[in-house]
């Protein structure tokens, strides 16, 4: 079979030795050649068991230069914190009518935000919003008394971060249409937020492999020891 230069391009990339963070940062925004503004992505490896409940990851963090897309966000509220919802931007606000949605499949948002009040409620639609990432978690900023700053949040750009079974975790951290500058300093946020994420449990070296990646490119592995 014959590789495309392309194919050939992105295999050289993701084979090549660790790069220092700017560096990287230039190679995946050189694109992979397509003709959309893709998505830069991040995935670190940590030393953590992921099979133990002491050593979860998980959390959020606002991106100084923002993500780069549009979120639509739903919150299950009503009364004055409905109303504040709705003034901080919210896409959809309700109670029995988004909840009849909900059980639909009719999940026309990116992010789902509750007040405290509220959470018994979401509990007969677990399984629909548990798979797809959208249950609200106070450790991410989803179950909060005034949505209203939530929702401002995770429209400013706020990432979500959870170590999956394998022990890694991965979020956008911008566009490759982002300056380096930008991009630097929302990894520098989303690196730093992981630090603080760090289970007192955990032993021995806690970030140990790190990759950027687009949409359509190969990962770009980033040498991860002064970052550490």
């Amino acid at each position: 079979m014959t590789i495309g230069k392309r194919m050939k391009t992105l295999r050289e990339k993701a084979s090549a030795a660790p790069l220092p963070l700017d560096e990287a940062i230039a190679a995946v925004r050189g694109g992979s050649g397509v003709k959309f503004d893709e998505t830069v992505e991040i995935a670190v490896r940590l030393g953590i068991d992921p099979k133990r409940a002491d050593q979860a990851v998980r959390g959020a963090v606002a991106l100084p230069a923002g993500t780069g897309r549009t979120v639509r966000v739903a919150v299950l509220a009503a009364g004055p914190a409905a109303e504040s919802a709705k003034s901080a931007g919210a896409d959809r606000v309700g109670m029995e009518d988004l909840l009849a949605d909900i059980k639909a499949g009719k999940l026309e948002f990116d992010a789902l935000v509750s007040t405290p009040e509220n959470m018994r409620h979401l509990a007969p639609v677990g399984k629909i919003l548990g798979p797809r990432g959208l249950m609200p978690n106070p450790k991410t900023g989803g179950v909060a008394a005034d949505p209203g700053e939530a929702v401002k949040k995770i429209k400013a750009g706020q990432a979500n971060f959870r170590a999956d079974k394998s022990g890694a975790v991965s979020a956008p951290v911008g566009k490759a249409s982002f300056s380096a500058e930008d991009l630097r300093r929302n990894i520098d946020s989303f690196v730093d937020a992981l630090k603080r994420a760090k289970p007192s449990a955990s032993k021995g070296v806690y970030l140990r492999r790190m990759f950027l990646s687009t949409t359509m490119g190969a990962g770009v592995q980033v040498d991860v020891a002064p970052l550490r």
